[in-house]
């Protein structure tokens, strides 16, 4: 049995390490808040941008001989994966429950499949998978902004428009609520109708073709501006879970040290005292 001096030290570890999760719980929830509120303000415009995109394309654009970069579908070439992740850990099963997704879905791919990460977690993940990295970003933040995501977005729409590759996916985590997060992978190039909510309600002017060429640039921006924020809400709220879950386990381990470190008190006190009473036996003899 361990002494009470050792106990105690085991005690002292665990409160210190507590109080650390306790703080890293008050720091995540704080960004969590800020997350939630962005992600959940640019929800009405992108849905209403996908909205658009779907009327034109689902209704088809005036001139058939009129095309898209960002529109046009090929095949014989192969796959890309954006795969946007968090840069630390210690946010529960976030990471890993993206990183499966990504595998299962390059595994099903039977064309070439490679990757463009954002965060440490996805670049080590496609390396350990032997998923050849066309680039890789690091250190975005956790305050990420359109501007600052406009690098990426270029760099999938410059290898499209190239026909380095035939598709380009979305690897991501949406946020559902503070305890639920969701992997998601979407299509994001070729832009097609399905999947996109058509608005039949809106008119467009000059005419489609106009609309439509001005708008698949900025849908393409907002597409990748949203998946960073639902993926910044995600991580927040699952690492102040972590966290919480982190504080109560270590207080449960503390309650039950010090129950040991009490029941080590009184054998060590009932030894003294019987050695006591051996002495003063022996005395009396």
């Amino acid at each position: 049995m361990p002494s009470v001096r050792q106990i105690r030290g085991r005690i002292r570890s665990v409160h210190n390490t507590s109080r650390v999760t306790h703080a890293m719980q008050m720091v995540a929830a704080s960004k969590m808040r800020r997350a939630q509120e962005s992600v959940v303000a640019s929800r009405p415009y992108a849905r209403k941008l996908r909205e658009a995109i779907g009327g034109i394309v689902g209704r088809g654009v005036g001139d058939s001989d009129w095309t898209h970069p960002l529109l046009e579908r090929r095949s014989g070439g192969g796959v890309l994966l954006l795969a946007i992740s968090p840069d630390r850990g210690l946010a529960g099963g976030m990471p890993g429950n993206l990183t499966r997704a990504a595998g299962r879905f390059a595994q099903a791919q039977a064309r070439p499949v490679s990757a463009v990460t954002v965060g440490k977690k996805a670049r080590d993940f496609m390396v350990r998978a032997g998923i050849p990295l066309r680039a890789s970003f690091t250190d975005i933040g956790d305050k990420p902004t359109m501007g600052g995501t406009l690098a990426v977005t270029r760099l999938v729409e410059q290898l499209y428009t190239e026909g380095e590759m035939d598709e380009a996916h979305l690897v991501y985590t949406r946020f559902v609520n503070t305890v639920i997060q969701q992997p998601v992978v979407e299509r994001l190039l070729p832009v097609a109708a399905e999947g996109l909510e058509a608005a039949p309600d809106i008119l467009y002017e000059p005419d489609a073709e106009t609309v439509l060429g001005a708008l698949l640039p900025r849908f393409m921006e907002m597409q990748v501006y949203q998946a960073f924020l639902e993926n910044n809400a995600s991580e927040q709220s699952a690492r102040m879970v972590a966290m919480k879950n982190a504080t109560e386990a270590a207080e449960d381990m503390v309650a039950g040290l010090t129950l040991e470190l009490n029941k080590a008190r009184q054998n060590m006190i009932t030894a003294e005292l019987l050695d006591l009473v051996g002495g003063a036996a022996a005395l009396e003899g």
